[in-house]
């Protein structure tokens, strides 16, 4: 049994921190009935051919999908009674967006009290940047994330939505934490983070520094100079990091897998504050020497010498490594009629209640059960899903 098996969750959420969210949740062992709005639902299906992109199957695996157009009362009354027998709601509209609709958290606490109500916006639920529109790299680089993942002389956006994911995982442990009260309790509460919120709560290590040292904010290069870390290149340009920190033996180990023990004795590197001063030294010193040799070779020399180090892997060379094989983090799911997809499996192993991975829903496709479960006719709203925006099969 999952761990947060008999949990149901109903999520109205599009895009990324959500549906993260609600897949934390699912991989749990949660029953998430995802609620869409006709035709097509969430948009981020839509983001590769067809309306079943693997961009949305990451983000929605295991849930269930309902089609529900919110404007209309029949569509709001079955929203009413998913969230009148759920544990968890999760949103991320922009704050009032779901008042409006008569589905605030106020609004449905009366009906279902022990329900714990996950809000995620952009900036918050109040404050005077509560309405801004809140996408990922705003809220990176308002946060201050950015600031430290680029060169700020040559600013370029990141290669991942990493706010969006901090909300979405900040949320869920909001939820766990107000599921665990409510055991205690018996009430549930409301839970909000925000892209803001959670990425510069991300930050804790760098901005203590700040606060406490004050002068230049940290930026980029502030860690990789105090954690001793250095991206290098072999000979024909592969790129590996070696990792320092602050044991003197990966310093000596290091000087021993480049033939370069002669410097053990340099008043330039005797301990790790002369080592940080002299970092461009350093720099050049291993340019050098690793430029005369291959990756695979330096690799494991490094590894014999007890270095921490290891290549810079592209998407490609992780799902060939074979410590991520050996984990099973890459586990393929079958849809019935969509087919096999490939998809990343949980990040934390629970061994007494595992995790599980079940294939995304086509837009719609549970709305008859789940009408039925809720004691309403399976045409109900009417909502049978065109031909044209099912999924191919794979």
């Amino acid at each position: 049994m999952s761990a947060l098996a008999g949990v149901k969750v109903v999520e109205f959420a599009n895009y990324v921190a959500g549906p993260y969210a609600g897949a934390l949740l699912a991989d749990l062992g949660a029953e998430v009935v995802k609620v869409e709005v006709p035709p097509r639902g969430d948009p981020y299906r839509g983001w590769a051919n067809g309306n079943y992109s693997s961009m949305f199957c990451s983000l929605n695996r295991s849930k269930r999908s309902i089609l529900a157009d919110l404007k209309t009362e029949r569509g709001l009354e079955v929203a009413r009674s998913l969230i009148a027998g759920a544990d968890v709601l999760v949103e991320n509209s922009r704050p009032g967006a779901m008042a409006r609709l008569g589905l605030g958290y106020e609004q449905v606490q009366s009906v279902n009290p022990r329900l714990v109500y996950c809000s995620i916006t952009g900036f918050g639920l109040s404050g005077p940047d509560h309405d801004r529109p809140g996408y990922d790299t705003v809220g990176q680089a308002t946060s201050g994330l950015m600031s430290l993942l680029t060169d700020l002389d040559d600013p370029q956006p990141m290669g991942i939505s990493i706010s969006d994911h901090l909300a979405g995982l900040f949320a869920a442990y909001g939820v766990l934490a107000a599921l665990a009260a409510r055991s205690r309790t018996g009430l549930g509460q409301l839970v909000d983070t925000s892209l803001l919120q959670s990425s510069t709560s991300f930050l804790a290590e760098n901005m203590a520094r700040y606060l406490q040292d004050g002068g230049e904010p940290p930026s980029r290069r502030t860690r990789a100079r105090t954690a001793q870390v250095y991206a290098v290149r072999d000979e024909a340009g592969a790129p590996f990091v070696v990792h320092l920190s602050s044991p003197d033996k990966f310093w000596h180990g290091l000087l021993h897998a480049i033939g370069r023990t002669d410097l053990l004795g340099d008043e330039r590197f005797t301990d790790r504050r002369q080592r940080i001063a002299h970092r461009e030294d350093i720099q050049a010193l291993l340019d050098e020497a690793f430029a005369t040799g291959t990756r695979v070779a330096w690799l494991e020399r490094l590894r014999e010498a007890d270095v921490p180090a290891a290549p810079l892997n592209t998407l490609a060379d992780v799902v060939e490594d074979e410590q991520i094989s050996h984990l099973g983090l890459i586990q393929e799911v079958e849809h019935p009629s969509a087919g096999r997809m490939r998809l990343l499996g949980s990040g934390v192993n629970l061994h007494g209640t595992p995790t599980r991975l079940g294939p995304a829903p086509l837009v719609g496709e549970d709305t008859g059960s789940v009408l039925l479960e809720l004691g309403l006719p399976d045409d109900y709203l009417d909502a049978a899903v065109p031909a044209a925006v099912t999924a191919p099969a794979r």
